[in-house]
């Protein structure tokens, strides 16, 4: 796309935005990056120092009515004002991925879910990354797409994208596409319908031919349902814990098999990722390999060597035998599960915060199974306690992650584990997640 000497406005000044930024003007675009709210010091340092256009705290809309392309943030919702006015002057409104998109030839590898799509994002980049591919990670998880794409010149990438990303796409194209699973979340900006989420995540195979891959797990209904209702161009390999695949990846008893070009068998023992879901994120990136034609041992060493990312079950610390765990990352129920399931020893679990309208009774069996009792990290945790007493017999409170360490320290004994899973937003007692994350940890090792 020429954008010599037109203008782009570029909506949040972001980690996406900054990026869509910098590669617009290295393209010779007229750049004007406007923010709603405050600009973070890190990204207004990048901005003074490239010499952009810049404002925050409003939208100039005279301003950004008059631009020829607007590259919106993946946290404005296409219902905000702004956004209809451009829609009804005509002014085309895409992401950063696909803008992007039309400066690269690389090949792409795009991965999106309701749950695990970090984890797979990163523990394929690793398989690529040490098999010796000239490959960036970006998207939803680390730098940008739009500024790698600026700044260094990748062969391959490995992009973890949200629906919110997928929303704003129209020409993009995924050379491989992976669909790791569909439950509810975000149902408020996709008016509370299930379906209209469902078609945000099958965005990821748009424009795809017969020349691409999809990758999908054959085992999720919300999945399955759609393709039943609709055909898709690409080769299909999708992934079960239940069934044999003549194309794809399976579980059977306790070894995964991947057949793509030839056969690809490893123990689940071996897996560096414990619990089933693991199994599935193993599987997917396992498959993408077998695709790229990358060696079968260099596949194996990999998927046995990763070290998974912060705050999604990350181990901490063991304290006289007890292990602690973060997994501060589980911000709704569905995440939450896949921790649970993961657990071998008797557990205590922390969870709370702000809620996205949960529906604790899903986790109730597993709370019967696993847990021991259930420490509440929020400022309301009736919803939880009316979920669980009765369930769990000890349920108490803490008002910060030092107390929180504190009671799980004192209620679990030797050989069980204390798990922070929250399967809610952080923002009642903590900035983000990570820093919900951090605070753990350094209670943890504080003890």
């Amino acid at each position: 796309m020429n954008g010599i000497g037109k203008h782009i406005a570029i909506l949040g000044a972001g980690e996406s935005g900054i990026g869509a930024a910098i590669l617009a003007m290295k393209k010779g675009w007229n750049v004007f990056v406007s923010d709603f709210g405050t600009i973070p010091e890190m990204y207004k340092g990048v901005l003074e120092e490239k010499g952009f256009e810049w404002e925050e705290m409003k939208h100039t809309e005279s301003r950004i009515l008059t631009a020829d392309l607007v590259v919106k943030s993946p946290g404005i919702p296409d219902t905000a004002d702004l956004i209809k006015k451009l829609n009804e002057a005509g002014i085309k409104v895409i992401s950063e991925i696909e803008f992007a998109g039309y400066y690269t030839d690389a090949f792409k590898i795009c991965i999106t879910g309701s749950n695990g799509k970090t984890t797979t994002s990163m523990l394929t980049y690793h398989i690529l990354k040490k098999a010796g591919f000239n490959v960036g990670l970006a998207g939803n998880v680390g730098d940008s797409f739009a500024k790698l794409v600026a700044e260094e010149s990748y062969d391959y990438y490995v992009l973890e994208l949200s629906s919110f990303q997928l929303d704003g796409m129209r020409d993009f194209k995924a050379d491989i596409a992976i669909l790791l699973n569909i439950t509810p979340d975000h149902l408020d900006r996709y008016e509370h319908k299930m379906e209209n989420y469902i078609n945000s995540k099958f965005r990821i195979i748009k424009n795809q031919t017969a020349d691409d891959w999809f990758i999908y797990n054959k085992d999720d209904k919300n999945i399955t349902g759609w393709l039943e209702t609709s055909s898709i161009s690409a080769k299909e390999a999708p992934f079960s814990l239940s069934d044999k695949l003549e194309q794809g990846g399976y579980l059977n008893k306790e070894q995964i098999t991947i057949n793509i070009k030839d056969q690809f068998t490893m123990s689940i023992h071996e897996l560096a990722l414990k619990g089933k879901h693991n199994v599935q994120n193993s599987l997917a990136s396992g498959i993408t390999s077998r695709i790229l034609e990358i060696r079968k041992e260099s596949i194996r060493e990999s998927l046995s060597d990763f070290v998974n990312v912060e705050h999604r079950l990350e181990f901490v610390a063991k304290v006289h035998g007890i292990e602690f765990i973060n997994d501060s990352k589980a911000t709704n129920i569905n995440s939450t599960w896949f921790a649970l399931e993961s657990m071998e020893n008797p557990t205590v679990w922390i969870v709370g915060g702000v809620d996205k309208g949960n529906d604790y009774a899903e986790l109730l069996d597993l709370v019967k199974d696993k847990v021991k009792a259930i420490i509440c990290l929020g400022k309301d945790n009736k919803k939880i306690k009316d979920t669980f007493t009765g369930v769990v017999e000890n349920i108490v409170e803490a008002n910060n992650a030092m107390e929180a360490v504190a009671y799980g320290y004192r209620l679990a004994k030797k050989d069980e584990t204390v798990l922070l899973s929250p399967a809610c937003a952080s923002f009642d007692l903590f900035e983000n997640y990570e820093e919900r994350g951090n605070e753990f940890k350094k209670a943890v090792r504080a003890l």
